[in-house]
């Protein structure tokens, strides 16, 4: 008589390498990532032109030697969508790290806490869910300031309670499982089972969490800048709208079409491409979707 193995850890069976490997929507958001990070790396030699310094006339249509057209200040279009990657990824990126890391540190932190601690923490972070986060990021960018740093920050608030909330629930399951107990009972203090032990188990939990507080941040960016709040001589995706949607002739004279529909298209693709790769790790931080599929 055979005797049954014991069933591997659903956190940890499927790493997030392996199922990025094993999804084709995992592997086409890579991809798509991959290449908004090399047009940031390499805008200096891609854009044609400086694009804060005019380059022709005034909203000039596409032609040949701008392939998107001009702005309303003559600068060439395409380039600001060249740069406006670099600007959107150096916001975007920097507030979801800070978000995820703020994040597993309450979550985890709440979790292994436990009693009263835990629960006064869990109020806290319903609290911080509860609110209108949009409204209150504009609030505090228009004192905070509005250079990438500051909004980074600012982006990073509104991110790294739901990031606390799942690490907290994924903590608190796994203080039940046999290796953490075994671990305390050998002397093992908190901040030694969290190094060694808990961090490992709910890495594949906090790259997932990192990938989609990454397209949100790409949201929120785009939206404040959409807004007018950002540097307003710089090339965010969403500064560019908001410019371009102050011309008075906008909707009659073609300009929607290439001043307002590629940067919407970029803001899309780049949250697109986050968003697949989060699906696709999904299959290594969620037992219930590897259950139903």
């Amino acid at each position: 008589m055979t005797r049954a193995r014991p069933a591997p850890d659903p956190l940890v069976r499927v790493g997030p390498v392996n199922a990025v490997l094993r999804s084709g929507m995992a592997l086409a958001g890579l991809a798509i990532i991959a290449v908004l990070i090399g047009v940031a790396l390499f805008a200096p030699l891609l854009a044609p032109y400086d694009p804060t310094v005019p380059s022709g006339p005034s909203l000039a249509s596409p032609s040949a030697a701008h392939l998107l057209g001009t702005s309303e200040i003559g600068a060439d279009v395409l380039s600001g969508l060249i740069w406006g990657t670099r600007e959107s990824l150096l916001v975007a990126v920097p507030a979801a790290a800070l978000a995820v890391t703020v994040g597993a540190v309450v979550g985890t932190g709440a979790g292994m806490l436990g009693g009263r601690a835990g629960q006064v923490t869990a109020r806290v972070l319903d609290g911080f869910l509860a609110l209108p986060m949009l409204p209150l990021i504009i609030l505090l960018a228009a004192f905070a300031g509005q250079s990438p740093p500051v909004l980074a920050v600012i982006v990073a608030l509104a991110l790294w309670a739901p990031t606390a909330r799942i690490l907290r629930a994924q903590t608190l399951t796994l203080r039940q499982r046999g290796f953490l107990a075994v671990a305390r009972g050998l002397g093992g203090g908190r901040g030694y089972l969290m190094r060694r032990h808990l961090v490992p188990a709910l890495a594949p939990v906090i790259v997932a969490a990192f990938v989609n507080a990454t397209a949100l941040a790409f949201m929120l960016h785009a939206s404040l800048a959409f807004l007018g709040i950002g540097d307003p001589t710089g090339v965010a995706w969403g500064m560019i709208i908001n410019r371009a949607l102050e011309q008075s002739g906008i909707y009659t004279g073609g300009g929607l079409t290439w001043l307002v529909l590629p940067a919407g298209t970029a803001i899309a693709v780049a949250v697109l491409g986050f968003s697949l790769l989060g699906v696709g790790l999904e299959s290594a931080t969620n037992p219930r979707w590897r259950r139903e599929t």
